[in-house]
């Protein structure tokens, strides 16, 4: 009698491709998705922030850039960035790093000509837990344009999301991640990074999607930011993204029930 055998499910090539990324995230602190959004979706996002960029204001500090613009309130200001957040390959990742998680500090960077490097500094140290803890951000970079790092590609400090109290210098070596728009560089918050110097002569223009675990605080306040009559238009997804959602078992109820009820 010939033994039968259940045959395994087969994995997709999106799980493949996550478990790659996620192993570069575990080695490195940062991995780069090749072709993450098409050319169309890319151009299109590129106009709707270059309008909404024309009326913000440069940097405060030496952090901001004083020769950087930064879009705040990103998802109250244009839907163009909205398949960005929910992108699956990206959701995958954050599913397994994260667990539960939500939309902390996104942002779009347009980096002006002659603005300097960045200062070198891991985006989860807003929060006053020691390391080493367990991954609480995870940032995901879309270049709206090429970056190079002439015009300020994002740099980052290779291994460093490993690091307990060890801090960066001023000979520490740092790596440039140039890539096309239309790829996404993920890197974990516990990893140090910074905008790099722009010596071209045009503004580069990225943005950062930060998401943060669940039971975090976010650092933008996305339900008093976007109002509520846009979020019911928005996929499910992405509405809990914004924060109408629960870390389990309850954290974040109101009035005792799921946050996305008021939406109905």
């Amino acid at each position: 009698m010939v033994e039968q055998r259940i045959a395994e499910p087969e994995r997709t090539a999106d799980a493949a491709r996550v478990d790659d990324l996620v192993a570069s995230l575990d080695r490195d602190g940062y991995a780069l998705v090749e072709d993450a959004w098409d050319h169309t979706t890319v151009a299109h996002a590129r106009d709707e922030l270059r309008t909404v960029v024309e009326t913000t204001p440069y940097g405060r500090d030496d952090f901001e850039g004083r020769k950087t613009r930064r879009v705040y309130a990103l998802f109250a200001k244009t839907r163009a960035m909205d398949p960005a957040a929910i992108h699956p390959v990206v959701l995958g990742v954050l599913d397994r790093i994260l667990g539960t998680y939500q939309l902390s500090a996104p942002t779009g960077i347009d980096i002006g000509p002659g603005e300097r490097a960045q200062p070198l500094h891991p985006d989860d140290a807003i929060y006053p837990i020691a390391r080493p803890h367990a991954e609480l951000v995870v940032n995901i970079m879309w270049p709206l344009e090429d970056f190079t790092e002439e015009n300020g590609a994002t740099c980052v400090v290779p291994g460093s999301h490993r690091w307990v109290e060890q801090l960066p210098g001023p000979d520490t070596p740092t790596r440039a991640i140039p890539m096309p728009a239309g790829a996404a560089l993920i890197y974990l918050g516990s990893l140090w990074h910074g905008g790099g110097a722009n010596r071209s002569d045009r503004p580069r223009l990225g943005v950062v999607l930060h998401y943060a675990a669940g039971w975090l605080r976010p650092a933008e306040n996305h339900v008093l930011v976007v109002p509520p009559e846009v979020v019911r238009t928005l996929p499910v997804r992405l509405q809990e993204l914004l924060g109408y959602n629960i870390q389990p078992p309850f954290i974040g109820y109101v009035d005792g029930r799921h946050p996305r009820k008021l939406l109905a």
